[in-house]
């Protein structure tokens, strides 16, 4: 059984995956197809605002804190794996640092950072946009995937914990 501390964390990181998997999904399903009817320079503009606007506190707090929850879950659950639902905590833990934070510093920030560089009115911008949206958008699928795998086994953790 998960003791209080361990409990009060599996919820914070359920929610947290579960907040971070919805932004990822609405970027996925809804923002970047906006941005792409867009003409490029007006996408750009829009896009290089929102990767300045989304690094503020409380989205840092869900960010970060969710995957630092998830370190903390892993490791509890590797002394704990005699415990029943230890094996979700493992694998839904797993899933949101590899899937959420390790793809974002890997794939979509270096992206993002590309984006910043490029002139929106420029045709070398025009050009990386649309290779831009096609890529970022992929991985992102990625995140969205794996956030929402997360909190499915995270959730069954609680059920057996």
């Amino acid at each position: 059984m998960l003791e209080n501390f361990t409990l009060a964390i599996t919820v914070f990181a359920v929610a947290g995956s579960g907040l971070v998997a919805g932004q990822f999904f609405v970027f996925s399903n809804t923002v970047m197809n906006s941005l792409g009817q867009m003409p490029a320079p007006a996408g750009i503009n829009a896009m290089q605002r929102t990767n300045v606007t989304i690094v503020n506190p409380l989205f840092m707090l869900v960010f970060m804190g969710t995957p630092l929850a998830s370190v903390y879950l892993f490791v509890y659950g590797l002394i704990n794996l005699d415990e029943p639902g230890s094996i979700y905590l493992l694998a839904g833990s797993s899933l949101h640092v590899v899937g959420s934070l390790l793809v974002t510093i890997a794939f979509n920030i270096p992206r993002n950072d590309a984006l910043a560089a490029v002139d929106p009115e420029s045709e070398e911008g025009a050009s990386y946009w649309s290779k831009y949206l096609r890529d970022w958008t992929r991985w992102n699928h990625v995140r969205t995937i794996a956030t929402t795998g997360s909190v499915v086994l995270l959730s069954l953790a609680l059920s057996w914990g």
